[in-house]
């Protein structure tokens, strides 16, 4: 099977084809319950969770992004679920962060607004990549010193030759704000085909994050192409799959659209 190709397959048979600890990194987002038209296919969430610990290497990432349906009131806690059923099966739950849009889209009737979805990260080990985006802004950039000592009379002392300075920009936290939407995911027209499109941005970050140039990343439900149109522009090498030939189709025609000149790097 090569690299850098969508595949119209489903994606248990797809990963099956796939060498055991091949997959440095995996950015997905599986259909939430009932939340998204899919054209009527399921997908066997425990077969793929065993499939993705099975290809992904030791230090590896996998970034779950998901969300609940709510029935008879209740929300169905899928995403807990499938959270914790990656555990069980040997990953480790990294991080547990928000993906904050930053308008409403679909505004709730008799309870809060919801505005936010689950990234589940998910590492074989300990990541062997982070970059951490530094954009947020520090209140000061200053020097401090450090290492303090107290001594036996109670007195404390500073040990003036270890200091360090806060940078005007520091690690940002874990929860993440992006615009929603076909009109605010991406550049092409294409993306405005698929149903439930999450931002070019989010997949950016997370690839930035979590790998580096040359890096094998997969997405086993690709659906519009998110994350393998971004992962070929920051010089990954990437596989996806997704059971609808539709979509496949619609992948390949909005990484073949994209100009050469790479404009994330």
């Amino acid at each position: 099977m090569k690299l850098n190709e969508a595949y119209h397959m489903d994606c248990v048979d797809g990963m099956k084809q796939l060498k055991d600890n091949f997959i440095d990194l995996t950015v997905t987002s599986p259909p939430y319950d009932s939340l998204r038209d899919y054209k009527g296919y399921s997908f066997n969430f425990e077969e793929i969770a065993k499939q993705l610990y099975r290809v992904t290497k030791e230090g590896g990432v996998v970034v779950w992004v998901v969300a609940d349906g709510t029935i008879d009131g209740s929300e169905t806690g899928t995403s807990f679920k499938q959270a914790l059923y990656f555990k069980e099966i040997g990953f480790k739950l990294f991080d547990t962060m928000i993906y904050k849009k930053k308008n409403i889209p679909v505004p709730a009737s008799g309870k809060y607004h919801q505005v936010f979805e689950y990234m589940f990260v998910l590492s074989k080990g300990k990541p062997n990549t982070f970059h951490p985006i530094k954009d947020r802004k520090n209140k000061t950039e200053k020097s401090y010193e450090v290492n303090k000592f107290r001594q036996k009379d109670g007195t404390i002392i500073t040990d003036t030759n270890n200091t360090r300075r806060t940078e005007l920009y520091g690690k940002r936290t874990n929860i993440w704000e992006y615009l929603p939407g076909s009109c605010h995911s991406g550049e092409d027209e294409f993306i405005k085909q698929h149903p439930a499109v999450f931002p070019e941005q989010l997949a950016e970050d997370h690839i930035k994050s979590w790998s580096k140039k040359g890096d094998i990343v997969l997405d086993p439900m690709c659906g519009s192409g998110t994350t393998l149109v971004v992962a070929h522009y920051l010089e990954r090498k990437w596989i996806g799959f997704d059971i609808s030939k539709e979509y496949v189709e619609l992948s390949k025609k909005r990484i073949s659209s994209r100009p050469l000149i790479n404009k994330w790097i």
